[in-house]
């Protein structure tokens, strides 16, 4: 199975040893609220439990979809509170298509960007 399938199956599942095992040892994760990019399969580990943890409710929605060779692009929407959240996964892959190199975050709009950015603090501080 690609690393895309792949995902989508640790999106729903939300399986620590699946995305693990999906996460390439010197992944990078890219944030919204981040300076610079975190390095290593690990901290990539840690943001993305929490962005599943904050971001992935029942309003949660993949709704875009755009590939290339060795990426994607995951256009998402959701709700947190009472703010809507519009944001895109862009996951970059290992030459072999099994493993993710790279994961970049973006939200919009600001409201939402400072409601995710709080709680995305709180859920990592857990």
């Amino acid at each position: 199975m690609k690393a895309l399938e792949r995902w989508y199956d640790v999106e729903r599942s939300r399986d620590p040893a699946a995305l693990e095992a999906l996460l390439h040892p010197d992944a990078i994760f890219i944030g919204p609220i981040l300076h610079t990019p975190q390095r290593g399969r690990a901290v990539t580990m840690a943001y993305l439990t929490a962005a599943m943890e904050v971001l992935g409710n029942e309003h949660f929605r993949y709704v875009g979809e755009w590939r290339s060779e060795h990426g994607a692009i995951l256009e998402f929407t959701t709700r947190l509170g009472g703010v809507e959240v519009n944001g895109v996964d862009m996951l970059t892959f290992d030459e072999t298509n099994r493993q993710i190199t790279e994961f970049k975050v973006m939200l919009r709009p600001a409201k939402a960007l400072e409601a995710v950015g709080m709680a995305m603090m709180a859920a990592l501080g857990r």
